[in-house]
């Protein structure tokens, strides 16, 4: 049985994400899999990359051959070169940005603000006293004209 690690295509049309797998050379793209090793968003800037080297060694040592695209992702981070044996093990992969907690940046905009709104509220409010007025004056008229 000929084993290969490949992409298992996830997410809606024009936002891809792919697990990197483990599967048999004869299931199709995003069918069964025997083992999933990682996970690649390139539509994220950067892209994340994340791959478990310990297991993707593993299976490169017993033999699983990759796809050109997984095989460029193993560069990126390194594995190919140590599973070759090659300089450059650390890889390529840039860092992913450190998410900034809502409520800290909601705090951070208030006090830059000085802890007061910078404008009005974006939907006017209502008037309702022209309608009150309206069936005020429709109602007048009726009165006089009965008595």
């Amino acid at each position: 049985m000929a084993v290969k690690i490949k992409l298992m295509r996830l997410g809606k049309i024009r936002q891809p994400y792919y697990r990197v797998v483990v599967a048999d050379s004869r299931t199709r793209r995003s069918g069964r899999a025997i083992e999933t090793i990682g996970k690649y968003h390139p539509k994220n800037e950067p892209s994340l990359i994340e791959i478990d080297s310990e297991r993707a060694l593993y299976w490169l040592g017993v033999g699983a051959l990759p796809t050109e695209p997984v095989q460029h992702l193993l560069e990126i981070t390194g594995d190919w070169q140590k599973f070759k044996g090659l300089p450059g093990t650390e890889g390529t992969l840039k860092p992913q940005p450190e998410k900034v907690d809502k409520l800290a940046r909601f705090n951070a905009a208030l006090a830059a603000a000085g802890e007061e709104p910078t404008t009005e509220a974006t939907t006017p409010r209502k008037k309702a006293a022209p309608k009150a007025e309206k069936a005020d004056e429709s109602a007048e008229p009726a009165a006089p004209s009965e008595a």
